[in-house]
């Protein structure tokens, strides 16, 4: 596939993410706009449920670790909400622990990728959740 094929196919695709630390969060921002989606990037969770709303994302990439809300208590707001729930979360934090990983996986989070992770392995998760 070609850059340009690629974002043809992607330029349609929103995705929300999550994100405290300004340069993960700036590096992922500006890495999946170039492979052509369309990004919005949060530094806390303050705002997520206005962004669910208005940007209307068919993925959201979700840090734990942030400054004012757990991220577990995003995905569990997620869940409860019937227009929401469907959304495939990612978790992209540095969390290693199981029991972090079983916990947001058991609230709703499709997958679990710890930092650091390879920009060519969230790509693929991010079609796989998309095609799914």
């Amino acid at each position: 596939m070609t850059t340009e094929q690629n974002t043809e196919s992607t330029n349609s695709i929103r995705i929300l993410l999550i994100e405290d630390n300004e340069p993960n969060r700036r590096l992922l921002e500006d890495y999946l706009i170039y492979q052509g989606y369309s990004v919005l990037g949060l530094a806390t969770g303050r705002g997520f449920e206005q962004a669910l709303v208005d940007f209307q994302p068919q993925i959201v990439l979700l840090d734990l670790k942030l400054p004012d809300i757990d991220g577990c208590d995003i995905l569990e707001q997620m869940q409860q909400n019937p227009e929401w729930c469907s959304i495939p979360v990612v978790v992209v934090s540095a969390r290693a622990f199981i029991a972090d990983q079983r916990r947001a996986l058991d609230l709703g989070a499709r997958r679990y990728l710890v930092k650091p992770i390879r920009l060519q392995e969230l790509l693929q998760v991010i079609r796989e959740e998309l095609t799914s």
